[in-house]
């Protein structure tokens, strides 16, 4: 059986031994909008954000140990108060630990492409999953997704495009490969040193009518 490497991060909490919807001002011990990171890999794009926006609490989940074991000493060494790092499945987490519209902001860079047709259904970003996190974003609020797989973001980009909750922040690009002071993860930076290019894709929730 694999020993997980205990994490001692003061900003490291496991999605399991939290309470069900658990206080987050007292948690990150103010009021600020909350930010979610699915999948934070290394951390390296969550403290980035976090550096630039102290006025956000943000919220960086992985299913793996090894990368939030990562992510909290990045975001320790930052001398962050406005991360916390969760080892959890994402939808588990959601549903039990986010209250309804309570999301400034997702972040989804680079999940994990399933790239053989056969697995496609495996992967996270699909109109199931975006019609699921709608409900926990606030109107205005923003949907991020990132991937250097181009059949994935472009998949993404249609998908959004028929979801009535929401409008292309984009347009009248579907997605863009480049997006102006934003950060760039380790594996973005890999895959665009291969020759590949990122597809960005941004909506907002729309504002209740």
């Amino acid at each position: 059986m694999h020993t997980l490497i205990p994490i001692t991060s003061p900003l490291f909490l496991v999605g399991a031994e939290l309470d069900e919807q658990p206080a987050w001002s007292t948690i990150f011990g103010n009021d600020n909008p909350l930010v979610l990171e699915i999948g934070c890999g290394i951390g390296d794009f969550v403290v980035a954000m976090a550096t630039r926006h102290p006025e956000l609490n943000f919220i960086a989940l992985d299913f793996y140990n090894k990368g939030c074991l990562k992510s909290c000493k990045r975001a320790d060494r930052a001398g962050l108060t406005n991360v916390r790092i969760v080892r959890d499945e994402a939808r588990t987490f959601i549903r039990r630990c986010l209250p309804l519209a309570s999301l400034q902001a997702v972040f989804i860079n680079c999940p994990d492409p399933w790239p053989k047709r056969c697995q496609r259904k495996r992967r996270l970003v699909n109109q199931e999953f975006v019609s699921f996190m709608e409900p926990y974003l606030k109107p205005g609020a923003l949907f991020h997704f990132a991937t250097d797989f181009d059949d994935y973001g472009v998949d993404v980009a249609n998908l959004l495009r028929r979801q009535a909750g929401f409008e292309n922040l984009l347009a009248p690009d579907h997605w863009r490969h480049d997006l102006e002071g934003f950060p760039r993860t380790k594996y973005m930076l890999k895959f665009m040193a291969e020759g590949k290019e990122i597809y960005f894709v941004q909506y907002r929730r729309r504002a209740e009518e």
